[in-house]
């Protein structure tokens, strides 16, 4: 089924599909948010935990906490080549599809670095060695056993074997640990998942894309998922019972069935993380954020996404917390000027965000 649909009403759909807009009877728990979302961009592990927390209304930093600490929610580097948190039942099947092209794309800066087969052999029996029996370490903790085997972690090393161990399910970021998490083996971690044969895969992953994030563009899935668009075709070719297509300005997207009628009024408005996957979640922004505005997100394109005002699904400043004596102050620093029905949506969630950290 194809239907036209406008911006306004794409925005409002992936309000719902994010689950930053939702009703009471769609509150979802922690693990059940990371679930929907299938992945969720991580690498600033405070923002994410904010991420998490903002699409599951009540919950607290330490609720997020506890699902890590339990081992529900996993984080480890899945799609593109940087941090995400997935349910830890998910992890081992998207690795399968998307790990080997990774590896392959960072052959490269490998071998730039000096890690050959051998080192990055010998890393990977350093790591089960040191973590085998339900242990946990630091990053720092793991590079000194690396530095004393004789393996400098110096210039992007250190970063780049984790990475790789990750890559072959063979470690992945587990409990809190301080501000971060405590690397441990996958296999002792989760010690079960799913399987999922290929094409079942692929299937999964579009579904489960599509359900999070539509209405997207099958661009922006095989971006997301970093998976060749032969393969995103072949995912959303298999998905087509469960997705409705739907035309904008001449340019099909994508959406959960079940999510169509869902959807809310798309009238709030929210703080989002830095990094959040309303953003991030897409190789095209440029319906949420105008394209003015886009040096003001990520100042001095340095890939530092900072955190932002959603108003009617549009991206409309961007906001700053500061910790005084205890004290938690949110400041909003939008484009315009912001009406009095944002200022006070803006109010809303700055006081939800305060309660998070609490």
């Amino acid at each position: 089924m194809t239907a036209g649909v406008s911006a306004k009403d794409a925005l409002r759909m992936r309000l719902s599909s994010q689950r930053i807009e939702a009703s009471a009877a769609d509150k979802l728990d922690v693990s059940g948010v990371v679930r929907r979302m299938l992945a969720m961009q991580a690498q600033d592990f405070g923002q994410a935990l904010w991420a998490v927390g903002l699409r599951s209304p009540g919950s607290t930093r330490a609720d997020v906490l506890g699902a890590l600490e339990r081992g529900e929610v996993v984080r480890s580097s899945p799609l593109r080549g940087t941090l995400f948190f997935v349910a830890a039942e998910d992890l081992r099947w998207m690795l399968r599809i998307t790990a080997p092209r990774m590896i392959a794309s960072a052959a490269t800066r490998h071998r730039q670095l000096g890690l050959d087969a051998a080192t990055l052999g010998r890393s990977r029996d350093i790591a089960i060695a040191a973590l085998t029996g339900g242990k946990a370490m630091t990053r720092d903790e793991f590079f000194a056993i690396l530095e004393t085997a004789g393996i400098p972690t110096t210039g992007q090393r250190g970063y780049h074997i984790i990475w790789y161990l990750a890559q072959n399910a063979v470690v992945c970021w587990g409990p809190p640990a301080s501000t971060q998490q405590a690397l441990v083996l996958l296999d002792e971690w989760v010690p079960r998942s799913r399987e999922l044969g290929r094409d079942e895969a692929l299937h999964e992953f579009a579904v489960r894309y599509f359900t999070g994030h539509g209405p997207a563009t099958l661009k922006d899935f095989a971006w997301w998922a970093k998976l060749t668009v032969a393969d995103a075709r072949i995912g959303l070719e298999l998905a087509r019972d469960e997705l409705t297509e739907l035309q904008l300005d001449g340019v099909p997207y994508w959406v959960a069935t079940a999510e169509i009628e869902r959807a809310g009024d798309g009238e709030g408005t929210y703080a989002l993380a830095g990094f959040d996957e309303y953003l991030l979640g897409y190789q095209d922004r440029s319906l949420p954020l105008a394209a003015e505005h886009a040096n003001l997100i990520v100042p001095g394109n340095n890939g530092i996404f900072l955190p932002t005002i959603v108003s009617r699904g549009k991206v409309v400043g961007t906001w700053r917390r500061a910790i005084k004596s205890n004290d938690v102050t949110v400041t909003p620093e939008s484009f315009g000027t912001l009406n009095k029905r944002e200022l006070a949506g803006f109010e809303r969630a700055a006081t939800t965000y305060k309660a998070f950290f609490a």
